[in-house]
């Protein structure tokens, strides 16, 4: 009787687990969740605060350690005083805000449904220092390119750099439990300055933090979010790999940072990442977040140490998963030690901007309100009811498709009257700058590529506070026949206190090169 009783025993458990895996559940979030307006505002003030102060930590650590973890012996500092440091000393240290903010705005301004064209001119005016995928949109813009051609990689090279994944922030927190608005909302304002993975690290942020309001399991989060991204692309992948290694090597960040390391860190857009230790790709740079996030277990600290300890993008990856991780917990939740630095800036506006910490959280609230009805859901006197969405994967792009770095050349000289050289591929990007002591001068510069005029480029001075309408890489093509292509400029508004120089090159061919 006792060897019956122990088999039926062992059926009733076999059937109780079949299907069960490490995986999270399929029915992990419930189709409506209602909230407290109290505990929905404290989620969406906690994503903002935390994401200042993870930014805040990271900083001075920011692409000081490229192709390498930040060692656990190396101090990152921290104090009371410092994110009102940064405020007063480097306030373009906060452009994972200040962008995010500009979007907030448009969205206070015109609503809802705003469209992708008030964004990119409320953008390409706001006047604040700008790098990368956002500095070429900026100056695509002012120039006419309008989105979603501003962000296409034709047309901008960084498309698949890190810029919209560090400032998607606002488009999860006003879609709680609400991903796939979420992703309308990126289709809208991401494309602006990105695609293809590029455009998928926002979108990934973007969903991260609304399934954030509805589970406080990091796991889940994590894996429903992906579920916005198409399977087939290598940001998928990636991040596919980043929890597979973590439930391979649960206590252990440092082999997962290895695996990523010989996986994805293979920079092929970014001309400054091409053939260098410097990777600003959206790809790795949202590995270290969940990284940060998994390996973390929803300890503050550990959770934005090892985000930045990853390295590269240190400030920016830290930034986005303290501030997934503070809209899980609440503002409430999150530690005094970190909150307290706060206290002395969260009513002074951003740097080039009008809202302050605090401002932004009611406006986040504002929104999210909005949207929650929008979407079908209820808000009442005092709680809401989210209609919650299952994710929806978005459509698939893909970025330099079927073009691989095989060179850098150091072309190295100052524009003449006429200048050319030469190249065998089927595609570059020449990097370079105009000075000049009228910084109001803009060069005007054609590009020929074997006799045929390609573009007449107007290139704006690089000033050196870094506030500019400047292009940040002077010329590129792409999908030219792979042959000896010769490419001539000719300089249509020279003048003596002004130079055009031309730096290095990316080289690309149809075909990859293994040298080894």
């Amino acid at each position: 009787m006792k060897n019956i009783t122990f088999i039926v025993y062992i059926f009733v458990v076999v059937v109780l687990c079949a299907g069960c895996s490490s995986a999270p559940s399929q029915t992990a979030v419930p189709s409506e969740v209602t909230m407290t307006k109290e505990v929905l505002a404290d989620k969406i003030k906690g994503g903002w605060a935390a994401k200042t102060i993870g930014c805040t930590y990271g900083g001075p650590v920011e692409f000081l350690h490229n192709g390498t973890m930040i060692q656990d012996y190396t101090p990152i500092k921290w104090s009371e005083d410092r994110v009102k440091f940064y405020f007063d000393t480097f306030p373009g240290l906060y452009d994972d805000l200040y962008v995010d903010i500009i979007f907030v705005n448009v969205f206070e301004r015109l609503g809802l449904d705003a469209p992708a064209d008030s964004f990119a001119i409320s953008f390409a005016n706001a006047g604040f220092p700008l790098w990368h995928a956002n500095q070429v949109a900026k100056y695509n813009i002012k120039q006419g390119i309008m989105p979603p051609m501003s962000g296409h990689w034709l047309n901008n090279p960084h498309a698949d750099d890190i810029d919209y994944q560090i400032e998607a922030d606002f488009a999860g927190l006003m879609t709680p439990g609400m991903p796939n608005t979420a992703s309308e909302i990126s289709d809208r304002v991401g494309h602006i300055f990105t695609y293809g993975d590029g455009w998928y690290g926002g979108v990934y942020v973007g969903a991260l933090y609304s399934m954030a309001f509805v589970s406080d399991d990091v796991e889940v989060v994590v894996s429903e979010a992906l579920k916005t991204i198409p399977a087939q692309s290598d940001f998928y992948r990636c991040m596919k790999d980043v929890i597979g290694w973590y439930r391979q090597y649960p206590d252990d960040w440092k082999q997962t940072w290895f695996e990523c390391q010989k996986k994805w860190t293979s920079e092929v857009g970014c001309p400054d990442g091409v053939f260098a230790p410097f990777d600003i790709d959206a790809k790795i740079n949202s590995a270290y977040v969940i990284m940060g996030l998994l390996y973390g277990r929803k300890d503050f600290f550990t959770t934005i140490d090892i985000a930045a300890r990853c390295g590269q993008d240190s400030d920016c990856n830290a930034a986005t998963a303290a501030g997934i991780l503070g809209t899980i917990t609440g503002y409430a939740n999150i530690p005094e030690i970190w909150k307290e630095s706060l206290y002395e800036i969260e009513d002074i506006p951003f740097a080039y901007t009008d809202v302050s910490l605090n401002k932004l959280s009611e406006l986040g609230l504002k929104h999210a309100l909005q949207m929650i009805e929008k979407e079908g859901g209820k808000v009442e006197e005092s709680q809401v009811t989210i209609k919650t969405q299952k994710p929806v994967a978005v459509k698939y792009e893909k970025a330099f498709e079927g073009h691989y770095p095989v060179d850098k050349m150091a072309v190295n000289t100052v524009l003449q009257d006429k200048t050319e050289w030469m190249f065998d591929g089927i595609g570059f990007v020449l990097k370079g700058y105009v000075k000049c002591a009228d910084e109001d001068y803009v060069a005007q510069v054609e590009m020929h590529i074997d006799g045929n005029l390609i573009e007449t480029a107007n290139l704006p001075v690089a000033k050196a506070s870094s506030i500019d309408d400047r292009r940040v890489d002077l010329f590129h093509r792409y999908q030219l026949q792979n042959t000896t292509h010769k490419v001539g400029f000719k300089w249509l508004n020279p003048r003596k206190d002004a130079q055009v120089y031309l730096g290095e090159a990316v080289i690309y061919s149809d075909k990859q090169n293994f040298n080894h």
